[in-house]
């Protein structure tokens, strides 16, 4: 099968050509690289779906590692994040490039990405328990899994309902509701569907109510679209993705410094979420008003 070189994969692979409505770190450097992977695959029979679980070993991998709790181990560890969130990136630049889209890959990469997370917010507090036996680290391991869940629905809701405007991802609905026409349709799709809406649909929910209060109602067609097109809200809403917190993750693991990381994500991830909601609140709805 002849294929482009890995820079016309990377542009040919993006959600969208607008930048701005993906995370710095996945332009500049994760879809890049993810592109290369994609390039490689390409001529071979592997699928986007075979990618996504390759991503989520790596991502177990990573969370074994990381109990060996040494300074090298966390570091390696670090890096394996990083190559998780590659893959992760690769399988939806891979299935992009095939124009092998499907309701079962959506899922599936979903909730392997949560599966994961639990994985490897369970080994970090579970090392650093062992140096800090107190109620405080449990409770910043929790905190830090439920932040970054919470965080990367947050990211996800505003760039779905962007690219919807663009329609571009379609097989992504901003909040999934089983329909006749997916009982009908693929049976393990469905199940995928069912167990995603136990773990996201509430997230779903949580994210339109937060951001029906910051908009209002009465924005009228042409303000609903300026509204999840703004460029400094996108660009905010970005900094929430899991490219920017997993990145933050592995520094933190190089330096050995995963108490540092849980203070970060608790503190900083949340104040940027916090900044990003109140922006639109108070100054993007204002503007719209006037």
């Amino acid at each position: 099968m002849s294929r482009p070189s890995p820079v016309a994969f990377f542009k040919q692979s993006l959600k969208s050509e607008a930048f701005y409505a993906d995370e710095i770190i996945n332009i500049y450097l994760m879809r890049p690289l993810a592109a290369v992977v994609v390039w490689f695959l390409y001529p071979t029979s592997i699928t986007p779906n075979q990618v996504t679980i390759i991503a989520v070993l790596i991502g177990f991998f990573a969370a074994i590692v990381y109990t060996f709790g040494t300074p090298v181990a966390i570091a390696l560890a670090g890096f394996l994040v990083t190559a998780k969130d590659i893959f992760d990136d690769a399988d939806g630049q891979l299935a992009r490039a095939k124009q092998l889209y499907s309701r079962r890959g959506r899922f599936l990469d979903s909730l392997g990405d949560v599966a994961v997370d639990i994985a490897i917010f369970s080994a970090i507090t579970f090392v650093l328990y062992h140096s800090d036996p107190t109620p405080i680290t449990v409770i910043l391991g929790i905190a830090g899994l439920f932040g970054i869940t919470l965080r990367v629905s947050y990211h996800v809701y505003y760039q779905a309902s962007f690219l919807h405007l663009e329609d571009h991802y379609k097989l992504n609905r901003i909040i999934e509701r089983v329909t006749e026409d997916d009982k009908r349709g693929d049976p393990v799709a469905l199940r995928l569907q069912i167990l995603f809406n136990i773990v996201y649909g509430w997230q779903d929910r949580l994210m339109h109510r937060i951001d029906s209060w910051c908009k209002g109602k009465f924005l009228s067609e042409q303000q609903v679209k300026v509204w999840y097109t703004d460029r400094a809200g996108l660009r905010m809403s970005g900094l929430l993705g899991f490219g920017t917190e997993f990145a933050l993750l592995t520094i933190c693991s190089l330096l050995n410094a995963l108490h540092v990381y849980l203070l970060l994500n608790l503190f900083l991830m949340n104040g940027i979420l916090l900044i990003s909601i109140l922006y639109r609140r108070i100054i993007l709805r204002s503007r719209l008003m006037r």
